[in-house]
């Protein structure tokens, strides 16, 4: 099993910036990718980023390119989720989530094994 522990959300003013941590722990040591993933009030569940654990490869949507940033640190287990020139359109609960799984699609939410609790980014215009 894996727990996925995340943290950062809150409510931030357009063009604002936050930063989200997902720490896993448990039986990580069969990780592929470490993926985000967000879900607005009536929408969807949509693809954010994600990061291969063994090459630090990234891959991010088009409308967070250039503003959203993930990365890792080993030592802690953690992924970060840099978000800058936030916009309202990026106001949504926000799920990290873990995969062992190497023949899914990282942008599918069905590729990921386990899956954090979620936390509340805000945007105000």
């Amino acid at each position: 099993q894996v727990q996925l522990v995340e943290s950062g959300g809150g409510l931030v003013q357009a063009g604002g910036s936050l930063r989200l941590s997902c720490a896993a722990s448990g039986r990580t040591y069969s990780n592929y990718a470490m993926g985000w993933f967000r879900q607005a009030p009536g929408k969807e569940r949509e693809f954010v980023g994600a990061i291969l654990w063994s090459t630090s490869m990234t891959y991010y949507r088009d409308s967070v390119k250039g503003r959203f940033t993930i990365s890792r640190d080993n030592a802690k287990n953690t992924v970060y989720l840099q978000m800058n020139s936030l916009k309202p359109e990026d106001t949504a609960v926000y799920y990290c989530a873990y995969t062992t799984n190497r023949g899914g699609g990282i942008t599918r939410s069905t590729t990921y094994n386990y899956w954090g609790q979620g936390t509340q980014v805000t945007v105000s215009s």
